[in-house]
């Protein structure tokens, strides 16, 4: 059984969220709007400071095993002007995967909290296709909003929009 945790990356886990984020690009290409072949372009400088959590409006957290390697990650965004933080970077590795595992649990439980004191609501956004991540939001209490935007790989697909309410969720004191 191995051994993990959840917690806010930091820029010396820049090689392995480089290598989580390839893995992810190549299992799951419509879960993302970046391709393997413009993500293996970028320097270690880009994954370095998007492993940092440097800015105030982001948040990235990843599942991380006794042994160093990456499980899973997800992280929290919340766009200047935008009332409402966005859950973005969404994955696990395929092993992981499941209830049962509680890795993407986990995860998301580590963004909510980070985005309750930001709004009432989180969003995401979750390509019309990708049935088993609308399983997972929704088993968690994810709603589609009725919005949907073109898919920015192939705009003849398009993204859901869906809503996690907060206020119910907030810790009782």
């Amino acid at each position: 059984m191995t051994v993990w945790r959840v917690r806010p990356s930091i820029e010396t886990d820049w090689a392995a969220y480089r290598d989580l984020r390839l893995e992810m690009l190549v299992d799951t290409p419509i879960a993302f709007t970046e391709t393997i072949d413009r993500a293996r372009l970028h320097p270690d400088e880009h994954w370095r400071n998007r492993a940092a959590n440097r800015s105030p409006t982001s948040r990235l957290f990843a599942a991380v095993a006794d042994d160093g390697s990456w499980l899973g990650t997800m992280g929290g965004f919340h766009p200047p002007g935008n009332r409402d933080p966005v859950l973005v970077g969404v994955y696990v590795t395929p092993a992981f995967r499941g209830v049962r595992e509680g890795v993407a649990d986990a995860l998301l439980d580590a963004v909510i909290d980070w985005s309750r004191d930001r709004s009432e609501r989180l969003l995401l956004e979750v390509h019309e296709h990708n049935e088993p991540a609308i399983r997972f939001y929704r088993r968690r209490g994810f709603v589609p909003t009725g919005v949907t935007v073109p898919y920015v790989l192939d705009r003849s697909a398009v993204d859901l929009e869906m809503a996690l309410s907060l206020a119910a969720r907030r810790p009782s004191s």
